[in-house]
């Protein structure tokens, strides 16, 4: 098992635990997991916006991702940030930056791990993640709102996603939003909460599908940027 460390935590959210991976830590601490740090700093460079904000933060030389956990769905009017406490190996935040490292330690094109944290309230907990940022990418959702995308870029994916099926890696929501690209062969895969290694099955199947829908909703019928010929090349390169 690769070098992750933990270190309890506990103040007015409760009691917590931080798992962070020394190599990519740098001078690391529990401050970097609240925006407001990386604001009182005027490090915050840029930010994403899905179910909450993801902020992008400058850290010496580098850029990390902080991202904390939100639900989705109904549910996340009742409760829009809290899950279920069913121990510490379960939190969300926990498993997910355990599979980013064996992920990145086996040579996949993931974001290098860096810190995961969990603040436990009675029965429900609450989490937050940080990666290293990938520079020079953009999400295939952004490159097909902006025009097509190459069939060597679609070849490129498909031996990518192929790749993490071989190694057992069932991507919870692959979607156009998470995959990155950088140039036209450079692939990568983020955002793998509830993400985990299976054996070989229908998951697989079921990845593809759930990718092939994510393009036809961004993609205007009138502007076919991804059409039939673009996603058999995709699925020749996976096969």
């Amino acid at each position: 098992m690769t070098d992750i460390r933990r270190f309890a935590t506990s103040g007015a959210a409760g009691s917590g635990a931080m798992l962070y991976k020394p190599s990519h830590a740098g001078k690391f601490a529990e401050p970097w997991f609240e925006p407001r740090h990386w604001m009182t700093q005027d490090a915050v460079v840029g930010k994403a916006l899905g179910r909450g904000t993801t902020y992008i933060v400058q850290e010496g030389e580098r850029r990390l991702v902080l991202r904390h956990y939100r639900r989705g769905g109904l549910i996340a009017r009742l409760s829009p940030d809290r899950y279920l406490w069913r121990g510490e190996s379960a939190t969300r935040p926990f498993r997910e930056l355990l599979l980013i490292d064996r992920l990145f330690e086996a040579g996949l094109p993931v974001p290098a791990p860096v810190a995961a944290r969990y603040q436990r309230e009675g029965n429900t907990y609450r989490g937050d993640l940080i990666t290293e940022f990938i520079p020079d990418t953009q999400s295939l959702a952004q490159r097909l709102r902006a025009g097509s995308v190459p069939l060597s870029t679609w070849t490129a994916i498909g031996r990518c996603i192929r790749r993490f099926h071989d190694f057992g890696v069932c991507h919870a929501d692959l979607n156009a939003h998470n995959v990155l690209l950088r140039g036209e062969a450079d692939v990568f895969l983020i955002d793998f909460d509830r993400g985990r290694q299976r054996r070989p099955g229908l998951w697989q199947d079921a990845n593809l599908v759930r990718l092939r829908r994510s393009l036809e909703k961004i993609c205007e019928p009138s502007q076919q940027p991804f059409d039939e010929v673009t996603w058999q090349c995709l699925l020749a390169a996976y096969r």
